[in-house]
């Protein structure tokens, strides 16, 4: 200590006391902003977003449970980790999206645009794929039922290009 700091100690703890204080407000305004952080996951539960517009956009781990997305567009979009449980996406656009480890549980696929989407690791038991489009789309390791399996393999073509895995072979065609 110096002899001014030894002649007023108060004044060193309120300096003490500003600087942590300081300290402080630069640590919650850094958790609040979410600095360091990709994306910010939104809830779109059960809401109606028929022929909504999500393409390009960052949506890791949202979810989309029981949600009306009929005829919405999720191109170019980040789905990783994204839960689609039992949601309608009927004639949606999922061309070229990352639905990387996705919940695909009870949803319904019907007539999609999966055109070089990428689902590796998503959970699909039950979903419904009648009359999706599955052109260079990557199914590695996706849980679903044979059945579906067997409908996809029958217009399954094209590899993906971000993978550079063929569609008949990441759903395991004969």
């Amino acid at each position: 200590m110096n002899a001014n700091q030894l002649q007023n100690p108060s004044r060193h703890k309120i300096y003490l006391a500003i600087l942590n204080i300081v300290l402080f407000a630069v640590i919650c305004i850094t958790s609040i902003c979410g600095w360091g952080t990709t994306a910010l996951a939104l809830d779109y539960n059960k809401e109606i977003l028929i022929e909504s517009d999500f393409s390009g956009r960052d949506l890791t781990d949202s979810s989309f449970t029981k949600a009306n997305l009929k005829q919405s567009n999720f191109s170019k979009s980040n789905l990783r980790g994204v839960s689609f449980f039992a949601a309608n996406l009927e004639s949606a656009d999922f061309t070229g999206a990352d639905l990387t480890f996705a919940t695909l549980d009870s949803a319904r696929l019907v007539k999609a645009n999966l055109t070089n989407a990428i689902l590796e690791g998503a959970f699909a038991a039950n979903a419904k794929f009648a009359g999706a489009i599955i052109d260079g789309a990557d199914f590695t390791d996706v849980l679903m039922r044979e059945d579906e399996q067997e409908k996809l393999c029958q217009v399954a073509k094209g590899v993906n290009p971000t993978t550079g895995r063929s569609t008949r072979d990441t759903l395991m065609c004969p």
